[in-house]
């Protein structure tokens, strides 16, 4: 999920204009609700693309769902959760009504505690609940290399800050995928040649499985 320090900021300059310019497009359209999406290159669809990345075909699913919504993009490439925390602030124009956060992949390619992650995350959601604003958190899974300690540490993290904060919680993001894939190696045919990104194909299928519990989300705004 790191890139480099060019591309990266290409990225999160590319976001930062969509991140201002969307909430223009929103007004204009008058949506119900208005959902931010704080995240790093998954998010930012790394690798895709234009209209072939996560928020993009979300947005489209919405839209043929019949859901008077639109989501922001707020994926920079490379980003850790507290890169995340670090944006909130500015990332929370008044328009937001709700938030799907999916950090800590770079948190976990940098091999940082897990207790570093938590606390970021945590103070990620103590923002949103400032705000009341509805979160769906979706996590990530540590690799077997860290030991069993780090993992068990690192993937609870998620579901109970999510439970803590009132949070919707997806398991795993490359569990939209597929729920009983034990690695990314078991998913080639959804993931880019890096080994980490989906193609477009995958995010597809992402959002096919998260499409559902955004709607959910949305109920929330209601």
């Amino acid at each position: 999920m790191l890139s480099s320090l060019a591309y990266g900021a290409m990225r999160a300059g590319r976001n930062l204009a969509l991140t201002l310019a969307l909430p223009v497009a929103a007004a204009h359209a008058d949506p119900t609700t208005t959902i931010l999406a704080l995240g790093d290159s998954l998010t930012a669809g790394y690798g895709l693309a234009e209209h072939e990345g996560l928020v993009p075909r979300l947005n489209d699913w919405l839209a043929k769902n019949g859901a008077d919504a639109v989501v922001l993009d707020g994926g920079v490439s490379g980003d850790t959760s507290a890169g995340g925390l670090s944006r909130m602030d500015w990332s929370l124009t008044p328009d937001v009504d709700a938030m799907i956060v999916t950090l800590g992949g770079n948190d976990l390619l940098r091999g940082l505690p897990p207790e570093v992650t938590r606390a970021n995350i945590d103070a990620i959601l103590t923002k949103a609940g400032d705000r009341n604003l509805p979160v769906l958190l979706i996590g990530m899974k540590a690799p077997g290399n860290f030991g069993p300690d780090y993992k068990t540490s690192f993937d609870s993290l998620y579901p109970e800050l999510a439970a803590q904060h009132g949070a919707l919680h997806v398991d795993s993001f490359f569990g939209l995928l597929d729920p009983n894939a034990a690695d990314l190696g078991n998913l080639s045919g959804f993931i880019l040649d890096d080994g980490i990104h989906p193609n477009a194909t995958g995010v597809q299928k992402i959002v096919s499985n998260l499409g559902p519990i955004v709607l959910d989300l949305i109920a929330r705004t209601n």
